[in-house]
């Protein structure tokens, strides 16, 4: 990638965008079946299967990460070409007023079908019937707020701010001076930073969910945004890493299998309620050069027209709003049936897709509301 290509339409980026989004279904999807999670969602079925976690937490580790680097790619690419009102304006219209519509919404659809679930599902999951007897207490106190899967924007917001914070006090000059060095300064000191803030949660790391910003996520993610606005300001970034990645590869298949080892070993509870000090360097490694090796197969395989991926990343944001109260309704109807689980993973993914696209093209593609999540 040259300079001026950041100039025009950059396939790669949209199309990660979209591999993001559609990972996000399926990953959320799977993690009803997920042996580790069990215990942790509301969606947990009967059955479950240790492939489900051997495959669900790798798209974990990569999937926000990916998605906050692009969009802190393309927050550079609107203030390089229009200036800084209108990347406030853009934040405004996108991110800001989407949240504030879909907040209550979100919030209302996943009780509803919650409460649903309390009163009919006849084989509940852990948590649900924990739920169920919480929900009988005479004088139970009120569940807290909670942005659900909408933190990803409440997030964007903040990383808005700090943004401009760090443009106004020219902080950039040092991302652009880490860039400018070898990319193992990268690829072994982002790591080096992410390791405390994720030794601070639990592993696999939890949704930010709470309105109080954690501190542990606005580091975690931030570093990624910042990342993305860096590579935007460093075409070249890209291509000097590039030698890399055979060994990123190869050393991402193997610290995966040692972290799919320690998850045995540190199971997610009260006796464990954050990471060691090993896992939470797993969780930093995996997540930097997993990443980073999405960017580099991104730019050498997806960089070309693809009218399917055009349209499933025109569609992402909508579908990310959308997909979980979907998911949930549908595996709550699932939950009773006696049906094998790769089938009731496969009815819950594809449905909720499948809704999520039929919905964006009748009610946002050719619509105003393009214009806010299209």
């Amino acid at each position: 990638m040259d300079a001026s290509a950041t100039q025009d339409r950059l396939h790669y980026m949209d199309h990660l965008r979209a591999l993001a989004m559609l990972a996000g279904v399926f990953f959320h999807a799977a993690l009803a079946y997920s042996p580790l999670m069990h215990d942790f969602w509301p969606l947990a079925d009967r059955q479950s299967s240790a492939w489900v976690d051997v495959a669900a937490w790798g798209l974990h580790l990569v999937r926000m990460p990916l998605f906050f680097l692009v969009a802190g790619f393309f927050a550079a690419w609107i203030l390089g070409r229009r200036g800084g009102m209108a990347l406030a304006r853009q934040r405004v219209r996108r991110i800001l007023l989407p949240f504030l519509v879909a907040w209550p919404l979100v919030w209302w659809s996943l009780s509803a079908s919650t409460d649903w679930a309390l009163a009919n599902v006849q084989h509940p999951s852990p948590l649900l019937e924990m739920v169920r007897a919480w929900m009988l207490l005479p004088d139970r106190p009120r569940m807290p707020p909670g942005t659900a899967h909408l933190w990803f924007l409440y997030y964007l917001l903040l990383f808005a701010v700090l943004h401009w914070v760090a443009r106004t006090l020219e902080l950039g000059r040092l991302g652009r001076w880490l860039l400018d060095r070898h990319p193992a300064w990268v690829l072994l000191g982002l790591p080096l930073l992410l390791a405390p803030a994720l030794a601070t949660v639990s592993a696999p790391h939890p949704a930010p969910e709470g309105l109080l910003p954690q501190f542990w996520a606005l580091v975690f993610y931030g570093a990624f945004f910042a990342l993305g606005t860096q590579v935007h300001a460093r075409p070249d970034w890209l291509q000097r890493a590039r030698p890399f990645a055979p060994w990123l590869f190869a050393g991402c298949v193997l610290l995966y299998l040692v972290f799919l080892w320690r998850l045995r070993v540190e199971l997610p509870g009260s006796e464990t309620p954050t990471a060691s000090w090993p896992v939470a360097a797993l969780e930093a490694l995996l997540s930097v050069w997993l990443t980073v090796s999405c960017l580099l197969a991104g730019q050498r395989l997806l960089n070309r027209p693809n009218p399917v991926m055009r349209y499933l990343a025109q569609s992402a944001y909508w579908t990310y709003l959308l997909h979980l109260p979907l998911l949930f309704a549908i595996q709550y109807l699932l939950m009773d049936l006696e049906l094998h689980w790769p089938l009731k993973f496969a009815l819950a993914s594809a449905g909720t897709l499948a809704l999520c696209l039929l919905s964006y093209q009748l009610l946002v593609r050719h619509t105003p509301l393009r214009r806010f999540v299209g």
